[in-house]
């Protein structure tokens, strides 16, 4: 039920490519894969608002990656935006992924992603193709900028304000690199994935081959107004993942991934951090009350190691 595809591929090549990976396309000459150009590095020091979280072994974690918002834009040596005209990938299959203002901004030291019914449907561009849609969806990612495997994963953000099914947010991690096939064979963890259709309720899960999935997502994560902020982790360690909502632990996953894998693999791999705001489908699917857009806002997102 909920193994929704949150970057859903038009057309099987594309589950193998990574999430915000560009598309070597096979189309006639005509059409020029895209690459992402090289970010400048950062020279400032991530300092995770000065917090440092205890480790379950003891000790500290130090921070590795961070981004509070504060500037007038996104800041491009941190994040990608997800665009189908380059990646292929569809907003599972409704909408098309852009890079624009109405849809991905910063203001007032906060990220705002937004999915919008457009006034009229449009064509969206795709290296499998063009189709027609009116809807647009918005994610950004750190694909080829940070990565990281290990540590601790967090998110301050609140959720869409609607109880009327059809939309779909989340905060999440994928892997940098299908070292092990696509997916789910290379792994996925949806630190914070949210329905409107049961808004009362936020999972964590976690996907691989092999997974059992009545113990794989946690289903008891409730969280009171989800339309005001929260803090959404992950602790992962090469044994277990360890999720919690407002610094309280809500669900714990230690895997057992399909042979001929073996634990710690798939999870023995970078991630890279992920934020999505699509709308729904199946059991959340858009119905004609379905809010015309829908914005998930992030304070800030920290990493530490």
């Amino acid at each position: 039920m909920l193994r929704l595809r949150l970057l859903c591929a038009v057309g099987t090549a594309a589950v193998a490519t990574a999430a915000l990976a560009p598309v070597v396309s096979s189309a006639p000459p005509a059409v020029v894969p895209v690459t992402f150009a090289a970010a400048p590095a950062t020279t400032k020091a991530p300092t995770c608002g000065g917090e440092r979280p205890v480790k379950t072994g003891g000790g500290r974690y130090t921070c590795s990656f961070d981004d509070d918002f504060n500037g007038t834009a996104l800041d491009m040596t941190k994040w990608v935006v997800q665009e189908t005209a380059v990646t292929g990938i569809s907003a599972l299959g409704k909408g098309c992924y852009v890079n624009n203002s109405n849809n991905v901004r910063v203001s007032g030291g906060q990220l705002l992603l937004t999915s919008r019914k457009e006034s009229a449907y449009f064509q969206c561009q795709s290296p499998f193709g063009t189709y027609t849609t009116e809807r647009t969806a918005a994610t950004i990612g750190s694909y080829g900028l940070f990565n990281q495997t290990y540590g601790r994963f967090e998110f301050r953000a609140k959720m869409p304000a609607t109880t009327i099914t059809g939309i779909h947010s989340a905060l999440w991690l994928y892997p940098q690199k299908h070292t092990y096939g696509g997916w789910p064979n290379s792994g996925e963890v949806d630190v914070a994935e949210w329905f409107s259709a049961d808004a009362s309720r936020v999972y964590p899960s976690v996907h691989y081959a092999g997974e059992d999935t009545r113990l794989s997502t946690g289903y008891n994560c409730r969280m009171l107004a989800t339309s005001q902020f929260h803090r959404y982790a992950v602790e992962w360690t090469p044994t277990s993942m360890r999720f919690l909502y407002d610094n309280r632990v809500c669900y714990t996953h230690t895997w057992t991934p399909a042979s001929p894998l073996s634990a710690p693999q798939p999870f023995d791999q970078p991630f890279y951090v992920v934020l999505t705001q699509v709308f729904g489908g199946a059991w959340n699917a858009i119905t004609a009350q379905t809010p015309t857009s829908a914005t998930m806002t992030v304070d800030w997102v920290r990493v530490w190691k």
